[in-house]
C-alpha cells in the first residue's frame, strides 16, 4: 500500500541467518515426525506389552504412559532435542530482529499515525499481565507476549510472527501462509453456515494478528477487534493489518473482563488461547464471550483436542507440552469436560457446536468442502495442522 511496508515482511537475514532458520525447520520436523515415530514403535513394541503384563490391561490415559516411557533413552533423547529444537527456533529470528527493530517501530510508528484503512490500536498500560505471563517464557520464547525492550517496540511481535514461521516451516500439513486457523474457521463458517454474516467479530488473545486478519478479508464488511494483553505484539499486528489493507480495531485487554458491552459482537473465536490460561480463569473467559455475544451470535474456539477424543498414547504425546514447554495449564485443560464447560458458561446445550475443520490451506477446495459437509470425509488426525479442533456454541 503506497510506500508502507508491511512488517510482517521487513526482516532481512542473511545467508547464514536463512539457513540456520532452514535448519531449524528441518530438525524441528525429523524431531516430530521421524523420530516420534521410533518412539511410538518403542512404546508399542515394548513398554505396552510391559504394562499389559503387569496389569491385567492397556494405559488408559497419557499419564500412566508417561510414567514408563520417561525411563525410556528414546525418551529422554526425543524430549531433549524437541526442547532444544524449541529453544532454537527464536534463536534462530531473534538476531534477525534486533538488527532490523528499529526499522520496524519506525513502520509501525508512521502506520498509527496514518491508519491508512480505518483500523486503530488502543493500547492501556493499566492491564494487569497475568501471572502466568509473567512468571513463565510460554513456548520457551524470550520475553513471552507482553515484553518491552524500548519506546514503541514491536520486538515480541516480531519474533512470535517470524519464529512461528520458522516452527511450522518444515511440517507437513503447514503452510507458510497467514493465519491457517482463521482461515479454515472462516472458510468453514461460509460453508457450513452460509446464511450466517457476522457484522462484528472478536478474536481473543489475538497475538501478532495473523489469525485475525483472515476474517476481515472474508468477511469483509464486518467490523473486526482483536484483544491481547501484549502491547509489542498489538503494534506489530496493527501495523501488519494497515499494510495489508485490512482495518481491525486493536485493544489491550484482558479476556477476563474486556469492558465490551453486553450483546455487542456477532462472532468470537480464538486459536490456541484457552490452554494458556487457568481452569478457573477459563471458566470465568467463557462466560464473558456469552455476556459479550449478541442472541443469536455464535462462539467458536480453536483448540488442542480433548482427551476423552484421543487415544492415551496420543495424549502422552500432546502433553509434553505441560511439562517441558512452559505451559503449565496445558494438560488440565485438556482433560476438561469440554460440554458441560460451555453449558456451564451459559450457553443452552442443544446450541453447542463441537467440530472438526480441516486445514484450509493445505486442503484442496472440493476436499475442503465436502469434508464440511460429510464428516465422514474428514481425517481426525490433529497434528501437524491436518485437522482443527473447535468447540463453541450458538447464543
Amino acid at each position: 500500500m503506497g510506500n508502507i511496508k508491511n512488517v510482517a515482511n521487513m526482516l532481512n537475514p542473511s545467508h547464514d541467518e536463512t539457513n540456520r532458520q532452514k535448519f531449524v525447520s528441518i530438525l524441528r520436523k525429523k524431531i516430530l515426525v521421524d523420530f516420534a515415530q521410533d518412539m511410538k514403535s518403542v512404546y508399542k513394541n515394548k513398554v505396552e506389552p510391559k504394562f499389559n503384563d503387569l496389569n491385567n490391561r492397556y494405559p488408559t490415559n497419557g499419564r500412566e504412559i508417561r510414567t514408563h516411557m520417561i525411563k525410556e533413552m528414546i525418551f529422554k533423547g526425543w524430549s531433549s532435542l524437541r526442547y532444544n529444537a524449541q529453544l532454537m527456533t527464536w534463536l534462530s529470528v531473534k538476531s534477525c530482529i534486533e538488527r532490523d527493530l528499529s526499522k520496524m517501530i519506525e513502520e509501525s510508528n508512521k502506520i498509527q499515525k496514518l491508519n491508512p484503512t480505518g483500523g486503530s490500536l488502543s493500547l492501556d498500560s493499566n492491564v494487569k499481565i497475568p501471572r502466568e505471563i509473567t512468571e513463565l517464557d510460554i513456548h520457551l520464547m524470550p520475553g513471552c507476549f507482553h515484553t518491552e525492550y524500548t519506546d514503541h517496540d514491536v520486538a515480541q511481535g516480531a519474533l512470535y510472527h517470524y519464529g512461528t514461521n520458522v516452527f511450522s516451516g518444515g511440517l507437513q500439513h503447514r503452510k507458510l501462509v497467514k493465519g491457517s486457523v482463521g482461515t479454515s474457521i472462516a472458510n468453514f463458517l461460509k460453508i457450513a453456515f452460509p446464511n450466517f454474516k457476522p457484522d462484528k467479530i472478536l478474536d481473543i488473545g489475538c497475538t501478532a494478528g495473523a489469525n485475525t486478519i483472515p476474517y476481515g478479508e472474508i468477511f469483509s464488511n464486518a467490523e473486526i477487534h482483536g484483544i491481547d494483553i501484549g502491547a509489542s505484539l498489538l503494534r506489530f499486528a496493527h501495523a501488519r493489518a494497515e499494510s495489508e489493507n485490512i482495518p481491525i480495531h486493536f485493544h489491550q485487554k484482558n479476556a477476563l473482563e474486556t469492558g465490551f458491552e453486553s450483546n455487542t459482537f456477532d462472532f468470537i473465536t480464538s486459536s490456541f488461547f484457552f490452554h494458556e490460561v487457568s481452569v478457573k480463569d477459563t471458566n470465568k473467559i467463557l462466560k464473558e464471550c456469552y455476556r459479550l455475544l449478541k442472541p443469536g451470535g455464535l462462539m467458536l474456539h480453536m483448540e488442542l483436542p480433548p482427551s476423552n477424543e484421543t487415544d492415551p498414547y496420543y495424549n502422552f504425546y500432546l502433553d509434553w507440552d505441560a511439562f517441558y514447554n512452559n505451559e503449565p495449564h496445558y494438560l488440565k485443560f485438556r482433560e476438561l469436560d469440554f460440554e458441560s464447560l460451555i453449558t456451564k458458561a451459559g450457553f443452552e446445550k442443544n446450541k453447542l457446536l463441537f467440530t472438526r475443520i480441516p486445514n484450509y490451506p493445505s486442503t484442496p477446495e472440493e476436499e475442503f468442502k465436502s469434508s464440511i459437509l460429510d464428516k465422514s470425509t474428514l481425517r481426525r488426525d490433529h497434528g501437524n495442522g491436518a485437522v482443527w479442533y473447535t468447540f463453541g456454541g450458538w447464543k
